[in-house]
């Protein structure tokens, strides 16, 4: 049986901030194989859900290197995968760049249509979304310092999980020590014990459906403290495009 978790948010921005100007060696880096961004905004989808879609071709995952999904480092790929999901994993809608919360992706595109880059929303200051990204890496950049043609945004809605869950993974990528914890260390890096409320992961009553997904309440929008200060660094307003980044 399926069951919608709250996406944790915190977690996700907590992750991106971390590793934002960085590698986590737990994680193959794509900059010099098309691209590290997508794979860098899957690394915090990850963080905020801890869950996988191992679906072949189709799915969402990373196991180790070369064993990947498509849409765990593309652009276009992720996006598919967000807005059509119906199994377990992160689920998204799109949504207006200027609608997105922190911990939503926003995408950018060329005038022709064809997105290139993907960015993970970290905050907000006087109405512009701060991102956090890999490809000229950047900790709490405007949106509008970027110099594209067109956006979109992929509000995360929830996460699907059967039941029963795993372990959670949270506290091992941010340390960068482990992805999949093991069993000895299962309950120390339980999702309900850093700080999580245990009710958000508890499902409501069965809903009547085919697929039997329990929804659970609505997804909690966490806030983190105003510490969006932009790092003293000189970026480019040019980005790299690469096919797969």
């Amino acid at each position: 049986m399926l069951a919608i978790k709250p996406y944790r948010r915190a977690h996700a921005v907590e992750y991106a901030r971390r590793w934002a100007l960085s590698r986590n060696a737990l994680f193959t880096a794509f900059d010099a194989l098309g691209g590290d961004c997508t794979n860098f905004v899957s690394q915090c989808l990850f963080a905020g859900c801890c869950v996988m879609n191992g679906t072949p071709t189709f799915g969402w995952y990373y196991r180790a290197p070369g064993d990947y999904a498509p849409a765990w480092t593309g652009v276009v790929y992720l996006h598919q995968f967000l807005t059509t999901n119906m199994d377990v994993g992160p689920v998204g809608i799109e949504i207006p760049p200027e609608s997105a919360e922190m911990g939503d992706v926003i995408q950018l595109a060329r005038a022709d249509g064809t997105y290139y880059h993907s960015l993970l929303v970290s905050g907000m200051r006087d109405g512009i979304p701060l991102v956090c990204a890999h490809d000229n890496d950047a900790l709490d950049r405007p949106l509008d310092s970027y110099t594209y043609d067109t956006a979109r945004a992929i509000h995360i809605t929830g996460v699907r999980v059967r039941i029963p869950g795993g372990a959670c993974c949270y506290q091992g990528m941010l340390s960068g020590t482990s992805i999949f914890p093991d069993a000895d260390s299962a309950a120390m890096l339980s999702c309900t014990g850093v700080g999580a409320d245990p009710a958000d992961d508890e499902p409501s009553d069965p809903e009547a459906s085919d697929e039997e997904v329990v929804q659970t309440q609505d997804v909690p929008r966490d806030e983190l403290p105003p510490d969006f200060a932009l790092p003293q660094r000189t970026e480019t307003d040019e980005l790299r495009a690469a096919p797969g980044s």
